[in-house]
Formats: structure tokens, C-alpha cells, sequence
């Protein structure tokens, strides 16, 4: 055969590629040509009527009834019957189809003359399409599968694709599907949700959603597969459970013995893909809810597509489980006008409402997608988990409604407390306004969030449209408590804006802060268009008066700022971003502390604990090398009303401060703070009694009393101990030599070092020695030298007479000295020599 040129090999494979594509979407939409036939393996009956099909007889083997088809396709308007007039007390309906053509189901299937609820499973490996108009009419649960067979307990499988003319069939129970290597794909055809979002403060509502394709309450929903694509789909199981399962290869265990089923996919080799589309809809709501678990590769919720559960009643029988072997992404506004994306667990009933559980390789939100649990009622929010094994990235806000922000997080809008989030991954990426957020606009309790990053958490930037940035946060707008944050990763930066903070609004608490960064954390700069500061901040916040009226907001916030606590090598603050603990209401400020080898404030970069009518927050830093403070930076606990200043205590080994960089403790009209610093070296910093131009320490007060200012500064550390001086003293009279006039211009100085002895552990310095490096010979003289002889003892001379002198006094009078007597040198003598 004549071998194609490259060129055309690939044009060529791109034209039969659209032709197959268009071929195939086409049978997708169209009728079989056959549509219900039976195989005539299993006794199965099949009368048409119009579009309409009456199927009788199969296999009958216990609770069971086997059926098996060549086509299984139900038109536009028409109808697939299973009559069990014969068979009442049937309870699962197996269907297979063996013909190899696609089940297309835009019609009814149903069940009658049943003195039980049918579950009934339809198994075609070639795939199954339900269009728009499909309904479900069973007592019981749906499970449409492209596997090649169903296993039973007992080892028998009830297989489409090796059907014997007469096969072996069992009355025990499924436990199986057998996908085999390349499973059909399954698509859910619709128009789409009608949900409505009233408001942040209201559930959502349906609105004119139209019934799409479900089951009657408490039974299950279960489409398992190869690609599953839900294209404005709509799946209902209300109080019951939705089960999507992609995959290309392997099994999939099946527990049908409780009322919610149970599928495994612990022996899957290969996952597919599940695509949510054109404002498709999962949902299990009820009184009680029930539970939606999505299992597949790469899953996608696009165009304002939804998966909810809306607990109405007791404590939620299931949760909403996300489980994505790579990318789970959420993009796009919705088709009909809504949006956003949206995974949402809320709680409208008495009892706790359900869990929201993410597990992916890489998690992508954009465009306002929203990960979310609320409760709107006295039971308590379910709780969120989130674990991503590479990256988690969210961005941006809704395309139609720029208020609507990507986000992820709880929240309680009554009395019941509000879940805890716990998010685990590589890295930890905020940016454009997107925000994670755990909030309380009731009198229930905020829920807590926890995050743990292998590599990096950091917020970015802003919406410019309102002003909206990127940020992580509990919050309170009520009397409920706002929830307690803890961030740990090797590296934490908040730039352009971005922050980490907890706040109150109204009269409830503001919950605390616990951040430790193992390598570095960085807060830099401001936001673009709002000039917002990057920030690490706990505090009490006065929002403008529109702001407060529009969230029904009390004139002032009451409730007291919680406490932050910052653990990290290197702390850099720099171009006016914030760390601090702050009231702007009549409450006070937490406490601030900081452990850390150094930190660095550059450029207007702020530590604060400011208050204006309570307590001025404490701060502490407790530093192993540094704290360098340049460029107009602060740190400061001033009061701004009648409150006091708070207290600042500082623990470093070198402290500088340059270029009109201050720390302050002022107040207005309360009490200055006090300030204590302990260091062994503080350079460019003075105190002084108030602030100026250079770089100060203050600690007063405009109208109230002053505080004070401890700086223990220790150039030596007195710790390290003292040195004993000797007891015995020696008497310096008799340690001074005669000496002799300058007569030779010649001299000699012996210096000590004088004071106490250091400690030998510390360095030497001052107190140099003298060391005395000029050329000798210069000075030498070639003279001869006369040694000097000491003096012999002196020799006591015996008297050999007296006599009374002019005064009357007596005199001994001796010999003349012996001449071989020395006479002792004088310096007279040495003269004459």
C-alpha cells in the first residue's frame, strides 16, 4: 500500500475525526432504529404500542427478575413498562442489553402492578444517553451502568457482553460491576437548573427548576461508567443518595443491604472523567437530606452547574463527597443566567446538617465558584474538609455579579454554630478578591478554620470593581463568636492587598490567630485601587455607615478583638502593610505576640495594638537576632479615645532604628503604656517624651499619665558571673623601687590593663594593648655598659667612746670604717661615674 505523506495523515485523521464526532453526537440525539427488542435469552416479552412498550415475563428467580434486550431506546413521549402483574413480589429488575447500540431514554421508565418498590439496574456497555424529557417511575433505586456485567454473592455475573442463549442466574445479591477496559460513556440531557440566590442571607430556592431524572425519596440515583457528562442535566434523589462513578477500567463494589447503598472503588485500575455542564443539578435534599458522591478523574462543575444538599428536617443522612484522582475545576457562569458554580451543603432543619468532603489532585475555582456549608436554623452547619495533594488555586469573582467572589468556607445565619474548615494541601493560592471565609451573622458560633500547606499559603490582590480582597478569615456580624484561625506552612505571604485576619462587626468576639511559617513569612504592600494594606490582623472593625446599614450592623462594634500569635525564622512587614491587634469600638484589643530570629519593618511597615475606647492590645516580641525597624515604620499599642495604650515588651540582641522610624505606647486621653526593651546593643533609637522627627521611644499621653520606658541595655552580660579578687594585700610601699632622675632621656613604662577581668567567654572589645612596633636599633648606643652592683647589707660598726656635744646631748662615737666596706650607690655617686 501507497504510504500517505505526513501532511495529509494528519488532515486526513483530523476530517475523519469531525465526521466520526458529528456521526456519533447525531446517533447520540437520534432514536434507534429498534428501540426495546428482546434478545430471546431470557424469556423476555416485549409489546409495543406506538412509542410505547409493555415488557413481560424474564427470568424470575427469587426477589429477582433478569431481562435481556438487544435495543433498549424510549422515544421522545414514549414509554418502557416493566408489568409484574404475574410477578408481585419482585424487588430488583436486571436488565441487560446486548446488541451493541447505545440506549437512548427520552421517555418513561416505570414499573407496574408491583406489591414492592422495584430497584431496577439497566447494564449497556455501549452507553446510555437520557435526554431531556426522561423520567423514572420506580418504587425503589436506579442504577444505569455501562459495565460489561453484574456480580453476584455467589460468583454468578449477569454479563452483556459474553450472553449465553441461556444464562445462569442467581437469587442472591449484587455485590459488583464489572466495568471492563473501555465502558460507554453516560449523558444526562436537560435545560438546566432554575436555582435562585436571593441573597447571601437566604438558601436557595427552586424556583421553576424543571423534575429532570429521579427517584422517589429515601432510594438511590447511581449512573456508573466511562465519561459521565451531565449537559444541563438534572439528577434528583430527595432524602435519598446520587452516586456518579467514572472510570475506564477495573470494578466497582456495590453493598445494597442498608438503605443508603455503598460503592467501592477500591479495585479501580483507572478513573474517568465527570463534566457538569450548562447549569447542570446534583441534588439529594430532604427532610432529611441525603448524600451526592461524585468519583472520577478530572471533574468539572461549568456554567453555574450545581451540587447541593438542603437538609430540611432531622440530623443529615449522608454528606457531599467530592472525590477527583486530578483536577477538580469549577469555571464559567451559568448559562441561564446564574452565577456561579456552586458545591453547597446548608441546614434549614433541627438536626445537624451534612458534611462537605473534597479530596483532588489539584483544585481550581474561578469565576465566583463557591465551596460552601450555611445553616439557617438552630442545628449546626456540617463540617468542611478540603485535602488537595498538589495545589489549590482560587481567582476572581462572577462575571455577572461582581459581589459574587470565588470563595470557600461556612457559615451560620442563625443559631446553630457554623462548621469548621480544615484544608490540607501543597500550596495555597488566593487571588483577585477570591477569599476563604468562615462566618456568623447569628447568635451561633463561627466555625474554626485550619490550614496546612507542604509548601506556600498566599494572598493576592483584588476585585477593583468593589474594592474586595484577597483574604482568609472568621468573622462576626452578630452576638455569635467569631471562629479561631491556624495557618501553618514553610512559607506565608500576603502581598497587594492579600490577608489573614479575624474580626467582629457587632458585640461578638473576635476569634484569635495562631500562623506559624517554618521558613518566611512576608506581608507586603498595599492594594492597587483601594490602597488596602496587606495584613495579618485581629480586630474589632467600624465599618462606613453605609456599609453598616446595609448588613444591619450596630453603630459600633462591642465585642473584643481576639489574640495573635505569629511563629516564623523571618518576619518582613514592608511598603505600609500591617501586623496587629485592633478595636475601633468600645472593646478591647487582643494581645500580640511575636516569636521570631528577626524581623524586619521597611518602608511604613506597621506592628500595632491599637484601641480606641478599651484596652490597648499588648504586644511582645521575642527575637533571636534582630529587629530593624527603616523607613517611617512603626510599632506601636496607641489609644486613640479614652483608652489606655497598650504595653510593649521586646526581646532582641540588636535593635535599629533608622529614618524616622518610632516605637510608641501614646494614648489621647487614657494612660500612656509601658515599654520595656531588652538588648545588648540599640542603635538609632532614643527615648524621648515625644515624638519627632528622628527615631523615638515614647510611652505618653496627651491628657492622661504617662508611661513609662525600661530599656535594659547590656553591653556585658552579668549573668555570666564575677571574678573573685584576692583577700591577701600586699603593702605597695615596699613594691615601689628608688629610681633615679631623668638624666639619660631614657625611660621605661610598665601599664596594666586595669578594671576587673572580663569574662573570658566574651570578646575583648577595648582595652587594647600597647604594642610598641618601631625599629630599636635606632635608638641603641654602642657605649659601654657598667653593670650596677646592689648594695651589701649593712654592717653594724661597735662604739668606742662618747662625748657631750654643743646641745648637751650624749654621742657614740667608733672607729673609722674599715676600707674594704662598700659604700651604698646613691644617685649622686652614679653622677660621677
Amino acid at each position: 500500500m501507497k504510504a500517505i505523506p505526513k501532511t495529509k495523515s494528519l488532515w486526513l485523521n483530523s476530517f475523519l475525526s469531525t465526521l466520526t464526532t458529528g456521526f456519533l453526537s447525531s446517533a447520540l440525539v437520534l432514536p434507534a432504529i429498534a428501540q426495546v427488542t428482546s434478545d430471546s435469552t431470557t424469556n423476555t416479552i416485549v409489546n409495543p404500542n406506538g412509542n410505547n412498550f409493555i415488557i413481560l415475563n424474564g427470568i424470575e428467580k427469587g426477589n429477582n427478575l433478569f431481562h435481556s434486550f438487544s435495543n433498549f431506546s424510549v422515544p421522545t413521549g414514549g414509554s418502557a413498562s416493566f408489568d409484574l402483574i404475574n410477578m408481585p413480589n419482585i424487588t430488583t429488575i436486571f436488565n441487560r442489553v446486548t446488541g451493541g447500540n447505545v440506549s437512548n431514554i427520552d421517555g418513561l421508565i416505570r414499573t407496574l402492578n408491583s406489591s414492592n418498590p422495584v430497584s431496577l439496574f439497566l447494564i449497556n456497555p455501549a452507553g446510555i444517553v437520557f435526554g431531556e424529557n426522561a423520567r423514572l417511575d420506580i418504587g425503589g433505586s436506579f442504577v444505569g451502568t455501562t459495565a460489561n456485567s453484574i456480580k453476584f454473592s455467589d460468583g454468578i455475573e449477569f454479563s452483556a457482553q459474553s450472553h449465553l442463549s441461556n444464562p445462569l442466574l442467581t437469587i442472591k445479591i449484587p455485590i459488583g460491576l464489572q466495568m471492563g477496559s473501555n465502558p460507554g460513556a453516560i449523558t444526562v440531557q436537560g435545560t438546566g437548573h432554575r436555582l435562585a440566590q436571593p441573597s447571601f442571607y437566604s438558601p436557595i430556592i427552586q424556583q421553576n427548576t424543571p423534575t429532570g431524572l429521579g427517584v422517589r425519596p429515601g432510594n438511590t440515583l447511581a449512573l456508573i461508567g466511562g465519561a459521565i457528562a451531565l449537559e444541563g442535566g438534572i439528577l434528583v434523589a430527595p432524602s435519598g443518595q446520587i452516586e456518579l462513578g467514572s472510570l475506564s477500567s477495573g470494578s466497582v463494589g456495590i453493598n445494597t443491604r442498608f438503605p443508603r447503598w455503598n460503592f467501592d472503588y477500591g479495585n479501580v485500575q483507572q478513573f474517568a472523567d465527570i463534566r457538569l455542564s450548562q447549569q447542570a443539578l446534583v441534588d439529594a435534599s430532604g427532610a432529611p437530606a441525603g448524600s451526592v458522591h461524585l468519583q472520577g478523574r478530572n471533574i468539572s462543575l461549568l456554567e453555574g452547574s450545581v451540587a447541593r444538599l438542603q437538609n430540611l428536617g432531622g440530623a443529615a443522612l449522608g454528606d457531599l463527597v467530592i472525590n477527583a484522582s486530578g483536577l477538580l475545576e469549577m469555571r464559567q457562569v451559568g448559562t441561564y443566567g446564574f452565577p456561579n458554580n456552586l458545591l453547597i451543603a446548608e441546614n434549614l432543619g433541627t438536626g445537624t446538617g451534612s458534611n462537605l468532603m473534597v479530596s483532588a489532585q489539584q483544585l481550581q475555582v474561578q469565576d465566583g465558584g463557591v465551596i460552601t456549608t450555611k445553616t439557617f436554623s438552630a442545628g449546626a452547619g456540617g463540617n468542611m474538609t478540603i485535602k488537595v495533594l498538589d495545589s489549590i488555586d482560587l481567582d476572581g469573582w462572577s462575571a455577572i455579579d461582581p459581589t459574587v467572589a470565588t470563595a470557600i468556607g461556612a457559615a451560620t445565619l442563625a443559631d446553630g454554630a457554623g462548621g469548621n474548615l480544615t484544608m490540607e494541601s501543597k500550596q495555597l493560592r488566593l487571588a483577585n478578591g477570591a477569599s476563604i471565609l468562615n462566618l456568623t451573622a447569628g447568635t451561633g458560633l463561627s466555625g474554626n478554620i485550619t490550614l496546612n500547606a507542604t509548601e506556600r499559603i498566599e494572598a493576592i490582590g483584588e476585585n477593583p470593581i468593589i474594592f474586595r480582597t484577597s483574604a482568609i478569615s472568621t468573622t462576626t456580624l452578630n452576638r455569635g463568636n467569631g471562629g479561631n484561625l491556624i495557618a501553618t506552612a514553610p512559607q506565608i505571604m500576603m502581598l497587594d492587598g492579600g490577608g489573614i485576619g479575624t474580626s467582629t462587626l457587632a458585640s461578638g468576639n473576635s476569634g484569635d490567630i495562631t500562623i506559624s511559617a517554618t521558613e518566611g513569612m512576608t506581608i507586603n504592600g498595599i492594594a492597587f485601587a483601594s490602597a488596602q494594606p496587606s495584613r495579618i490582623v485581629a480586630k474589632a472593625e467600624l465599618l462606613p455607615e453605609i456599609q453598616r446599614q446595609a448588613y444591619g450592623l450596630p453603630s459600633f462594634p462591642t465585642g473584643n478583638a481576639g489574640a495573635l500569635i505569629l511563629s516564623t525564622p523571618r518576619l518582613q512587614v514592608s511598603d505600609r502593610a500591617i501586623i496587629g491587634v485592633d478595636n475601633q469600638g468600645e472593646g478591647n484589643a487582643g494581645n500580640l505576640q511575636i516569636n521570631a530570629d528577626r524581623v524586619i519593618l521597611n518602608h511604613q511597615g506597621v506592628i500595632t495594638g491599637a484601641t480606641k475606647s478599651g484596652e490597648g492590645g499588648n504586644i511582645t516580641l521575642n527575637l533571636k537576632e534582630l529587629l530593624f525597624l527603616r523607613h517611617n515604620s512603626t510599632i506601636t499599642t496607641t489609644a486613640n479615645g479614652i483608652g489606655n495604650g497598650g504595653n510593649i515588651t521586646i526581646n532582641a540582641p540588636v535593635i535599629v532604628g533608622l529614618e524616622n522610624s518610632d516605637i510608641i505606647a501614646n494614648a489621647f486621653k487614657g494612660n500612656g503604656g509601658n515599654i520595656n526593651i531588652t538588648a545588648q546593643g540599640i542603635f538609632g533609637l532614643k527615648y524621648r517624651d515625644h515624638l519627632t522627627p528622628e527615631n523615638d521611644i515614647t510611652a505618653s499621653s496627651q491628657f492622661g499619665v504617662n508611661g513609662t520606658v525600661n530599656i535594659n541595655n547590656f553591653g556585658v552580660d552579668p549573668s555570666s558571673g564575677l571574678v573573685e579578687l584576692p583577700v591577701n594585700l600586699t603593702d605597695p610601699s615596699q613594691q615601689i623601687a628608688t629610681g633615679c632622675s631623668d638624666n639619660s632621656g631614657s625611660s621605661f613604662v610598665a601599664t596594666g590593663r586595669g578594671g576587673v577581668p572580663e569574662n573570658p567567654n566574651q570578646q575583648v572589645t577595648s582595652d587594647r594593648t600597647w604594642d610598641d612596633v618601631r625599629d630599636i636599633s635606632t635608638y641603641r648606643k654602642t657605649g659601654e655598659v657598667a653593670a650596677q652592683i646592689p648594695a651589701s647589707s649593712e654592717v653594724l660598726v661597735q662604739a668606742t667612746s662618747w662625748h657631750r656635744n654643743a646641745d648637751g646631748k650624749i654621742e657614740l662615737i667608733a672607729a673609722p670604717s674599715p676600707s674594704y666596706v662598700q659604700q651604698p650607690l646613691t644617685c649622686a655617686a652614679s653622677a660621677k661615674n
